[in-house]
């Protein structure tokens, strides 16, 4: 291990000695200490390396939320491998670009998962099994080996090092993976730990994917301040009212409309969520206002952050600056630029962009894309907006080359949408943008020319696009029209297309 370098690994055989006999994790019945965790990884990091897993090896995992999946993270760290959390709400042909962009040695599938796996191109990939399936998948189990836990640390790895390979939204039409360090990570979970306050105490409550960078950053904020985190497979709100109650459930990652179903859960069993204090998120002011008189001890936080961001880079209660994404973290640079990279004034409008050790190691064998995005020594999220006087970070939207959707906290990018359509042979052109939607926050609306002659129904478009893509990117509305505007050169006006087009 590098002199200078605290990883994951260091988090984790800290923990079991300063923690050892504190829950860590809890997964239905079962509870594991931090000592037991530490052993856990440690007999996870034999198995993968007597199957020839070594420093850079990329580990992708499908499946829910699991012990599995936790332990790989921990294997990883100690071996200096990669984990690739593929989103299991992806199409099969996504799933099979994830797996075709990163080349895995190793391939861990939950079998509710397998018929998303590509039919070849894994003849080089270890298949490991959460469940049952038949050769060549062996069950995961068998990876666990009896090992010294305190096995000696690698040689000469480095927190800058990566550890994960998260894909992100389709700028371009195809997803990109972002490659997060340890450092990025820890340093995310620090910055959350002492603004939220976080202690042995604390329970996180599991729910969101961990293929979600949220997800992560609240497990490993927990994880920091020496707490328990309590893995969930799906979001049942009268479950989770009854893990706040009972198991001392703490905080909670939401978004759109997990917290208003959450509340309305309790108004239902008469429980006053007493024990919940952190919440944070997406969600609109109303909720937020039932949210503090139904538990007043508890805070929702708003924030601003990326995947590329390893999480939140700025972080304020709600309350504190109503609609501002709060005030930047201790260890990051937020400034707002011009299209020039120059700085601008006070409560100027312009390009979000980051300095810090949370910004990601760059996107995985997209080197010109990297080079764009990380030029002039600052991260450009492609997102606008200002800061005020007091240093409160004000989102105001995407930037026109990175125009983003978020249905449900989910990232949609409206070019990997059109693409699809595109593929129908009645469509002659699309544009597709975001209108407001009461239940997700922002819902998917396509605005169709179809060629000349050819019919074709909105139900039948959003079937199609769902059959190729996640089905939480297909279109909710679909309008046709006879022609969209033009711009310069011929192109489509979008601006145009959207202000007429703007709501649902």
């Amino acid at each position: 291990m590098s002199l200078r370098s605290f990883t994951l690994h260091d988090l984790i055989n800290r923990n079991a000695r300063l923690y050892g006999s504190n829950t860590a994790l809890v997964f239905g019945n079962q509870r594991i200490t931090h000592a037991q965790y530490a052993g856990r990884t440690a007999r996870l990091a034999a198995g993968l390396a007597d199957a020839g897993v070594g420093q850079g090896d990329r580990l992708a995992i499908l499946a829910p939320n699991c012990l599995e999946y936790v332990d790989l993270f921990g294997a990883a760290a100690q071996l200096g491998a990669i984990v690739v959390p593929i989103n299991w709400r992806l199409s099969a042909e996504e799933v099979a670009y994830v797996i075709e962009d990163v080349a895995p040695r190793v391939l861990i599938v939950a079998d509710e998962f397998q018929a998303l796996l590509p039919q070849r191109g894994l003849d080089d990939t270890l298949r490991y099994t959460l469940g049952a399936a038949p050769a060549p998948w062996q069950p995961v189990s068998e990876l666990y080996r009896e090992c010294d836990t305190q096995a000696a640390d690698l040689p000469g790895l480095a927190d800058d090092s990566g550890l994960l390979i998260i894909h992100t939204a389709a700028v371009g039409g195809r997803p990109r993976g972002a490659l997060l360090s340890h450092r990025g990570l820890i340093a995310a979970s620090l910055q959350t730990q002492l603004a939220w306050h976080l202690t042995p105490t604390d329970v996180n409550l599991g729910v969101l994917p961990l293929f979600h960078v949220a997800a992560i950053g609240f497990m490993l904020a927990t994880q920091q301040a020496g707490g328990a985190t309590l893995l969930l497979t799906r979001f049942d709100p009268p479950s989770l009212v009854k893990h706040i109650d009972e198991d001392g459930g703490s905080l909670i990652g939401t978004f759109p409309p997990m917290l208003g179903a959450l509340l309305d859960a309790a108004a239902a069993q008469g429980s006053s969520l007493a024990r919940l204090r952190v919440v944070s998120g997406i969600d609109v002011p109303e909720t937020i206002a039932r949210l503090r008189t139904t538990c007043p001890q508890a805070t929702f936080w708003s924030a601003y952050g990326q995947t590329e961001t390893s999480g939140s880079v700025s972080l304020a209660p709600f309350d504190e600056r109503p609609g501002s994404a709060g005030r930047p973290t201790a260890l990051n640079m937020v400034a707002v630029v011009d299209e020039l990279d120059r700085p601008l004034p006070t409560g100027a409008t312009g390009e979000i962009v980051v300095r810090g050790p949370m910004v990601f190691q760059g996107y995985w064998r997209c080197e010109a894309d990297n080079a764009f995005t990380l030029r002039n020594g600052w991260h450009h999220t492609g997102d606008m907006g200002r800061v005020d006087a007091e240093g409160y970070l004000w989102y105001s939207g995407r930037s026109p080359a990175k125009e983003l959707i978020k249905p449900g906290g989910e990232n949609v990018y409206p070019a990997e949408v059109e693409r699809v359509i595109m593929e129908h042979p009645a469509l002659a052109q699309v544009v597709v943008l975001g209108v407001p939607d009461v239940q997700w926050g922002e819902a998917v609306k396509a605005v169709c020319v179809l060629k000349a002659g050819c019919t074709l129904s909105a139900e039948e478009l959003i079937e199609f696009v769902g059959g190729r893509i996640a089905r939480y990117k297909k279109p909710k509305h679909v309008v046709f029209v006879s022609a969209l505007p033009l711009g310069g050169a011929d192109s489509i006006d979008r601006a145009a297309v959207k202000a007429a087009h703007g709501g649902a």
